[in-house]
């Protein structure tokens, strides 16, 4: 007899769901967006993918919540970080990859994945909005177009302009200042998107370069950066078809493995939740100190601060009677 499982990733602007059945098949996705950690767009985007599913609640067998509001999910059995969903979900639609590269709206994170597809640490950069989907919105601002103008801009953009600041609070003013100046501004998109790979390429050296890699995440959908980011890795980024629901869909997996008993992630994920707590709550977004620009370890801070890394996480995985 088929029965379902749900993932509900509420993250920082959107939330996504997704629905997967017993073999472990995805039924439906929705990913939503109505605001910062909307509880509306949670019910918005449940409501959708049950209806896109034929499905309604009672149909689902059991529900697990990640993402930045993972826990003001009501209809959620358990929560996992973003960390543990990511990595599962990149691994289900790009089996084999071995590094993950999440870019959101307010934060960005490494994962090196083995072999088994099981996370082996990873890197969080959220005290700073440089090279998140904020620092996007910024930008278009700046420049006065919508996210799709920008991004064919910088595909345009020929010259290597100097953009010091990685700071989303100094960066309009760098990008007016620019314009004042004369530059061009797919110049100007151009290479700010050229110093997002820069700074994502320093989250990925505190984890290590591994390939396949993929990128997850709203900002996934930018094709420029995908391409610069390419660029500075040395070899080309696997792009997802819906890269946005990667983490709804490894909390639908891992929701499906818990329902067989197969496997236990939470000895692993409560520690990952505890770095992620322990970071986050170390006090809000604190610029002081910073000088807005690019570290020499490629870290946000002008102070040298290194991104934490967390290792070995999965580690700690239990199995369950049935194995993995």
């Amino acid at each position: 007899m088929q029965w379902y499982t749900m993932g509900v990733d509420l993250g920082s602007t959107t939330a996504k769901a997704a629905i997967v059945n017993s073999d472990g098949e995805l039924v439906a996705s929705a990913v939503v967006q109505m605001g910062a950690v909307s509880r509306q767009a949670v019910g918005v985007a449940i409501d959708q993918v049950l209806r896109d599913a034929g499905l309604d609640s009672a149909d689902i067998a059991r529900t697990i919540s990640t993402g930045y509001g993972r826990r003001l999910v009501p209809s959620s059995d358990k929560t996992f970080t973003e960390i543990t969903c990511h990595a599962r979900g990149a691994a289900a639609l790009s089996p084999g990859v071995r590094l993950v590269i999440d870019i959101g709206g307010q934060d960005s994170k490494t994962i090196a994945v083995d072999e088994e597809g099981l996370v082996d640490r990873f890197a969080l950069n959220d005290r700073c909005a440089s090279g998140t989907g904020r620092f996007f919105d910024v930008l278009c601002r700046a420049l006065e177009v919508d996210l799709g103008e920008v991004v064919d801009l910088a595909l345009q953009g020929t010259e290597n302009l100097e953009v010091s600041s990685m700071c989303a609070t100094f960066a309009e003013t760098e990008v007016i200042s620019l314009l004042a100046q004369g530059a061009d501004p797919a110049d100007i998109s151009a290479s700010v998107h050229r110093s997002v790979a820069a700074r994502t390429l320093g989250l990925v050296a505190q984890v290590g370069k591994a390939f396949p890699a993929v990128m997850t995440g709203g900002v996934a959908k930018n094709r420029a950066l995908v391409q610069f980011l390419s660029a500075s890795l040395g070899e080309q980024l696997v792009v997802l078809d819906d890269p946005q629901i990667a983490g709804a869909l490894g909390a639908a997996l891992i929701a499906r493995d818990e329902h067989r008993g197969n496997l236990s992630l939470e000895v692993a994920d409560i520690d990952a939740d505890r770095q992620l707590v322990a970071q986050r709550s170390g006090g809000a977004r604190d610029c002081t100190g910073c000088d807005g620009t690019l570290g020499h370890d490629h870290s946000a801070h002008g102070n040298g601060d290194r991104v934490p890394v967390i290792l070995n996480m999965d580690r700690l995985a239990v199995p369950g009677p049935s194995g993995r």
